[in-house]
Formats: C-alpha cells, structure tokens, sequence
C-alpha cells in the first residue's frame, strides 16, 4: 500500500506582517510542489468602478426633470455573491414619498415614516409582494420586509397622488443616478454583467458588458419615454378614489 499523500501548506510570514490591512495581506499555498497566490480576504484589490449616463427621448417639445429616478444595477451572469439585507427609511412628508425613488436589496426592510400632521396608509399591489400598513397617524412609522426582488409601485390611500417605488434587486451592485443622469457603481469584480437600466416612464433597458480590472467607463444608455401616459392608480381596494383631491 502507498502511504496515503500528506498536503503541505506553507504560508509566508513576512507578507502576512500584522501592520497590513486584512485586504492587504497576500499568502502563498504549496500544494504537491505548485505554488497558488491568493488575496487574504478575497478579491478586494480586484474590484473596480463602473459609470456611465443615462438620458430619456422626450416626445416634442418634452423636458427631462427626473434623471435622478434612474436606477442601474448589474447582476454576474456566472455566481452571484448574496447580497446582505439592510433596514432603509422613505419619509412621509408633505403628501410625497422621499426619496420617491428606493433601491434596496431584496431581503431589506423599509420603515415608513409619518412626519405630516395627518394620517397616512401606504400600500403596494405588486404581485411579487403586496402590503398594506394601514391607517397611521403622525411620528409613527411602519416596516415592510421587501423578500422577493421586483419594482414595488408604492401609494398613499389616503392621498392619490402620492406615488413612489421601491426596487429591490438581488445583487449588491446597484445605484442610482444624479439629477444629470450620471451613475457610478463602485467595488464591482471584473467579470461579466447583465447590466438593467430603469425609469418609471420608460421600458426598461438591458444590455450585457464587461468589466475588466480598470473598471467600465463612459457608458451611454438612452430610454425612451416618449409612449408614456400618466394613468392614475386605483385605491387599495382595486376602486377609484372618492375625492378628486387629497383627503385629510
């Protein structure tokens, strides 16, 4: 019989001083005479940054107010690392959802806070997740787990035009844009990307890049919200609202 094989593994100490930063701290592994060079703590010398600018096709005559909607995210189309869940906050506040516009990790919390004087009741009809806090009054807040990832139209019953969204996406790597329409995506691995670009007044868009270990850089997308046509939402219980205006 052959003694069974013995595995060596030799880390080099003098690369791994206690001064250097944990993401700093490369090791060396000899395995059966080949030599592995790694990164302690995994790839965070390797991450990059990825940006771009998104624009909107008016119909004539039509001006662009609300690039800061524009939420872009990529996801790896190999292994997906699992994004951790976090707790966010969206302000009720003068008959507005702020930020109208939420990205979240799908998994995360969302409290809503009341900080008008009146009463309010938040809702979502989306099929991935319905919710209904129900009627609240001011300085109270109510939470809502967003589990699946998916758009979440979000409304006031009580208010009709109040309108916002929350977006939950299953991947860490996500922004959204500045009110000229620039996004930056920071600690993204070289790798491949399925790369999904959204607006509430347009189709949304997809397209599949590269990012390389100098990142991705100069990226121009263009929506087309030229088709779109305010509809007004119905009340939570699929009617239409019984004031044309809002109610106190």
């Amino acid at each position: 019989m052959h003694p069974r094989a013995t595995t060596v593994v030799t880390v080099k100490r003098h690369l791994m001083h206690p001064a250097l930063p944990m993401a700093k701290r490369h090791f060396s592994l000899v395995t059966h005479g080949f030599v592995v060079l790694g990164l302690w703590a995994g790839l965070a010398d390797a991450q990059s940054t990825v940006n771009g600018q998104v624009s909107i096709a008016e119909r004539p005559g039509g001006r662009t107010d609300d690039l800061a909607n524009v939420v872009v995210y990529l996801e790896p189309t190999g292994p997906r690392p699992k994004p951790g869940s976090a707790a966010a906050v969206v302000t009720l506040q003068g008959r507005q959802f702020s930020p109208r516009i939420r990205v979240v990790t799908a998994g995360s919390t969302v409290a809503f806070t009341n900080q008008d004087a009146f009463n309010h009741n938040v809702f979502s009809k989306a099929t991935h997740g319905p919710f209904d806090t129900q009627s609240y009054g001011r300085g109270k807040a109510r939470e809502h787990v967003f589990r699946a990832p998916g758009v979440y139209p979000i409304y006031c019953n009580v208010h009709p035009r109040m309108t916002g969204y929350v977006i939950a996406v299953s991947t860490p790597y996500h922004a959204q844009a500045g009110a000229d329409g620039r996004f930056t995506i920071a600690d993204v691995p070289p790798g491949s990307y399925r790369m999904t670009i959204w607006h509430d007044r347009a189709a949304p868009q997809s397209a599949t890049i590269t990012v390389d270990a100098g990142g991705a850089a100069g990226l121009r997308y263009q929506l087309d919200a030229r088709t779109y046509h305010f509809v007004q939402h119905k009340n939570k219980f699929g009617r239409d609202y019984t004031s044309g205006g809002d109610v106190y």
